[in-house]
């Protein structure tokens, strides 16, 4: 199939497998962002706020992947349950290493994966977070996807800028 022909497509089904692309592509900024960094370098803050960068891929993994897909999304009440209120997410336990924070956000995202794929775009949302967020300001599956796609770039920029502080390493630069 030519892409012409994929870009006319405009099934629900084809929606979310080109949303899913685009979250596909932060994701992977995020871990390659990091790839090369020591275990010290992957804890040094860099900036006045404090966060380190695993600190800040495991708040993607709780937060964002774990919140949005499998407690908003699927309603999940285990996960539901198991929320926190804090910003316990960004604190990262001397004993956990790189390793099990990166590898926690790769099968988070797969488990968010599942239901992205389970789900139709403009599918209702099975919780909302009230005591959060107040009255529902998504509304469907497609407004997740775009909010966390928004929130994954956002915080792959602020990757991109911790490690050019840490090392010099740019991740795109165009000239």
């Amino acid at each position: 199939m030519a892409v012409t022909e994929n870009l006319s497509d405009n099934t629900p089904g084809h929606e979310v497998k080109a949303l899913l692309r685009v979250l596909h592509g932060q994701r992977r900024h995020v871990v390659d962002i990091l790839d090369g960094l020591d275990a010290q370098d992957l804890r040094r803050p860099v900036l006045p706020s404090g966060w380190h960068c695993l600190g800040l891929v495991q708040h993607l993994t709780l937060d964002v992947e774990r919140f949005w897909f499998r407690a908003v999304v699927a309603g999940d009440q285990q996960v539901i349950r198991g929320l926190t209120s804090d910003d316990e997410a960004w604190q990262v336990s001397p004993e956990v290493t790189a390793v099990d924070v990166l590898d926690r956000y790769r099968q988070e995202a797969a488990f968010a994966d599942d239901v992205i794929t389970a789900t139709p775009a403009d599918a209702a949302l099975a919780w909302w977070p009230h005591d959060l967020f107040g009255e529902p300001h998504l509304h469907t599956l497609r407004d997740v996807l775009l909010h966390v796609i928004t929130e994954t770039a956002c915080h792959a920029g602020h990757l991109d800028a911790a490690r050019e502080l840490i090392d010099g390493r740019r991740w795109l630069v165009l000239t």
